[in-house]
């Protein structure tokens, strides 16, 4: 736990030095920007917190003090224990701030279940954004699951409807606006990808469906403490706040969600966004990052689909890697790993004479892949 001297060195030292240097702003007049979340009449700011990766609450509640008003967690985050936590640490200022969570069930009455286990552990009547989770492509959303959305704005136990996805973006934005069903959007965006994906996102947006982005980090890589996985090799001086910034820089993404994990990454999260993209600099930060991560990260085109012998799914067995090498946190690699059914997570890569997936970004699939399984299985 931070003692009450960190909590005033981040909220004194930390964004008090940022706003010394902002246009003359005097450090206690210093607030977050925020945007409006589509048609919902939410305003956010612009940068949120991902409460996924968070073991100690009073993180969170130092991102509330500091002004940041949007935090995301989810039903299945550490077994459930991410909700129970993001409750206790936000009751007091419940109705200062904006939570969300999601769902992952596949049927409208699980979901509408997992909802009320949801409310109880957030200690709250209702969440801001209920998410349909990891829904990747349109047959992952049956009607019933809009159903369910429904109903619970009806029943008042949600606000706001929203899909999130890691991959298929070029299916998923057009399916929800031509849909009609959907409040908000939470994808994950980030430097590494499709430039072509602004021009859909500025389409939605337009449109009046609320736009967040999540794994704006690209992987992590960036863990902040020594002594946790690839410290020395994967943390980069300036790149997650260049990272972060590009994430933020279109007016059509109206907020960010960025795994937190201590105060350093909160205070530094903070000033990134305050400062704005620099484009000559941060470009070049940005260009040593990609070279660094091409053969570790997945983008999330797509190309991979289906082309594993073994039917393994390729994009998410590199993405929990991330999670264990890039986050710090092996345990939320293997939850999502043991997710898997049995003959996924028993499928070995060494029974293969070579990999059939060829990765156009230059990830090394199979040594990614059996990288998953030796953590993993």
């Amino acid at each position: 736990m931070f003692n009450q001297a960190s909590r005033r060195g981040f909220l004194g030292a930390g964004i008090g030095l940022l706003g010394a240097g902002a246009a003359g702003a005097a450090p206690d007049k210093l607030e977050m920007p925020k945007r409006k979340l589509g048609k919902t009449g939410l305003t956010p700011t612009v940068l949120g917190f991902g409460c996924m990766t968070t073991s100690d609450p009073t993180v969170i509640e130092q991102a509330a003090d500091a002004g940041i008003n949007w935090f995301d967690t989810a039903r299945g985050y550490q077994n459930g224990n991410n909700e129970r936590m993001v409750g206790a640490a936000l009751k007091s200022r419940r109705d200062k701030l904006h939570i969300t969570s999601k769902t992952q069930a596949k049927t409208k009455t699980d979901a509408l279940a997992n909802l009320d286990k949801t409310l109880g552990e957030l200690q709250t009547d209702h969440i801001d954004v209920w998410y349909l989770h990891s829904r990747s492509n349109p047959a992952a959303c049956p009607d019933e699951l809009f159903d369910a959305q429904d109903e619970a704005v009806k029943a008042g136990k949600v606000r706001f409807r929203g899909v999130s996805f890691h991959g298929g973006h070029k299916e998923m934005i057009p399916f929800l606006m031509e849909k009609g069903r959907t409040d908000v959007i939470l994808m994950s965006y980030n430097f590494t990808m499709d430039p072509e994906l602004d021009a859909l996102i500025d389409k939605a947006s337009a449109a009046g469906i609320g736009m967040v982005a999540m794994k704006v980090m690209a992987g992590g890589f960036r863990t902040a403490k020594p002594g946790t996985p690839m410290h020395e090799k994967l943390s980069r001086q300036g790149a997650p706040a260049a990272m972060l910034k590009w994430a933020v820089r279109r007016p059509s993404i109206h907020t960010s969600i960025p795994g937190i994990m201590d105060l350093d990454q909160l205070d530094e999260n903070f000033k990134a966004v305050c400062a704005g993209y620099k484009k000559e600099l941060d470009d070049k930060v940005l260009a040593a990052q990609l070279k660094f991560i091409s053969p570790l990260y997945c983008r999330f085109c797509g190309s991979c689909s289906g082309k594993c012998s073994q039917g393994l799914p390729v994009s998410d067995l590199i993405r929990f890697v991330s999670y264990a090498e890039g986050y710090g946190e092996f345990a939320l690699g293997r939850e999502n790993y043991l997710a898997l059914p049995e003959k996924l997570q028993n499928a070995s890569c060494s029974d293969c004479s070579h990999c059939a997936v060829h990765c156009p970004n230059g990830v090394r699939v199979a040594e990614r892949v059996a990288r998953a399984q030796e953590l993993f299985a």
